[in-house]
């Protein structure tokens, strides 16, 4: 059956005397009135109700339009005339037969026989009273930016906006629709707005794992408050692009410890750019950094330890010889009490695409780039366990917090001993500015 099949027509709600409504009947009766069997149900302004006839092949109903119409505009199943009145009328009764047709066109994709009343339950739903996507999605939205700068960032939530503009589009554009209720969603509905992203907005790859989630987490959100029974992403996994590797290779590393630079400007830049790099703090937590940080176990050994300003969870570095260098070279530098002399962030990463120039790594460094170097490099490579690092990092979660058990002190202090004794084994060689270097 082709959408042809399914045919969507109005008409004003008729009032059988003596039938629906005796009591009209007997009035009518004792006043020797005729019995009227095709009288208009017309209110005291001269309104009627508009109903509307389904047909899907051989089923048919009718379902109430929710909606009263002059009945001296009414002509052959719409209003006549351009008054706003006529115009909103029939805008209303257009977008109800493209939502009923678009209904259609989704339930035969995925599956036969598809019935008249079951196109009505779904028009219905989606009309009047069932909860909808969109506007669930934009209360989601709402209670998000609430809590925006308590545990939310305004970043997160622009793209949960920015998801939401796409699926209201898509809804728009590909179903004709305002709105769709959350019992019409199903897998084909999500593999189309895939496909929509891909062909249609042909948003990078990484860009459409990231709205699929989004969409996917509001979701989840409805299944949870038990809107939804089905999650329609079920088996759903979008292509994702090849990961790109985000950390230095050892030999661009040490290029960048023991090439010679231009200015002092250059090697503030690299120093603390390497400090990210063995110790996996982040830019924006080494702005904050002051002598309060560090502490001193009782072997001696000195310790970073703060809280993440991203997500409040609190870290703990053992340091290793490099940045204990670099803490050394730049003690009493900084403004304020600060550990290190920070640049701003502008300063800093034109300071770090001329670094990498000099030392001819063809690729564009980052602070980001540096935290991923001790992820990788620094600790995972000599053999510390993950948990271990997560604990390291301050990160919230690893993979999904059930996976991993919690990582005690006693834990850390175990896995760095051995991670010291390993890097002890590699000697590290850092090209320090010449005495006479300019000043930049």
């Amino acid at each position: 059956m082709n959408h042809k099949d399914v045919k969507v027509s109005f008409y004003l709600k008729k009032n059988v005397f003596g039938k629906p409504r005796a009591e009209a009947n007997s009035f009518a009766l004792c006043r020797g009135e005729k019995r009227c069997t095709n009288v208009n149900e017309t209110n005291a302004k001269g309104r009627c109700p508009v109903m509307g006839r389904l047909t899907v092949g051989g089923s048919e109903c009718v379902f109430s339009a929710k909606m009263l119409a002059p009945r001296s505009l009414w002509v052959s199943g719409r209003a006549k005339g351009k008054s706003a009145e006529a115009v909103g009328i029939n805008r209303r009764l257009d977008e109800l037969r493209a939502s009923a047709l678009a209904i259609y066109r989704e339930q035969s994709a995925v599956r036969e026989c598809v019935t008249a009343e079951e196109v009505k339950g779904l028009l219905l739903g989606m009309a009047y009273g069932q909860e909808t996507l969109l506007d669930y999605f934009r209360m989601y939205i709402e209670h998000f930016e609430q809590r925006v700068g308590v545990n939310r960032t305004i970043k997160s939530a622009r793209t949960y906006c920015n998801a939401y503009k796409h699926v209201e589009r898509f809804l728009s554009e590909r179903l004709r629709l305002s709105d769709v209720p959350f019992s019409a969603l199903d897998r084909s509905f999500i593999d189309k707005f895939d496909l929509y992203l891909r062909t249609e907005r042909r948003l990078a790859p990484n860009t459409i794992v990231l709205y699929m989630s989004r969409l996917h987490t509001v979701i989840n959100k409805a299944i949870a408050a038990g809107i939804i029974t089905a999650d329609p992403f079920s088996d759903y996994e979008p292509p994702r692009p090849e990961r790109r590797r985000r950390y230095l290779t050892r030999e661009e590393l040490q290029r960048l410890m023991t090439t010679p630079l231009p200015s002092s400007r250059l090697y503030l830049v690299r120093d603390l750019f390497l400090f990210s790099c063995y110790t996996g703090i982040s830019y924006g937590d080494m702005c904050r950094l002051t002598a309060a940080n560090l502490e001193t176990a009782e072997d001696g050994t000195t310790w970073m330890k703060a809280t993440r300003e991203k997500t409040k969870v609190e870290f703990e570095i053992p340091l290793l010889d490099l940045p204990l260098h670099i803490i050394d070279k730049y003690r009493d530098t900084a403004p304020d009490g600060k550990m290190l002399p920070m640049y701003g962030n502008s300063e800093l990463n034109k300071g770090l695409k001329q670094l990498a120039t000099v030392c001819v790594i063809d690729r564009k460094l980052t602070f980001h780039k540096a935290r991923h170097n001790f992820g990788t490099h620094i600790t995972l490579s000599l053999g510390v366990p993950i948990e271990t690092v997560s604990r390291m990092m301050g990160h919230r979660r690893l993979m999904t917090t059930q996976i991993y058990a919690h990582v005690t002190d006693r834990k850390v202090d175990e896995d760095t001993k051995q991670l010291r004794r390993l890097s002890a084994s590699q000697k590290l060689e850092l090209y320090e500015e010449p005495k006479n270097a300019n000043n930049l």
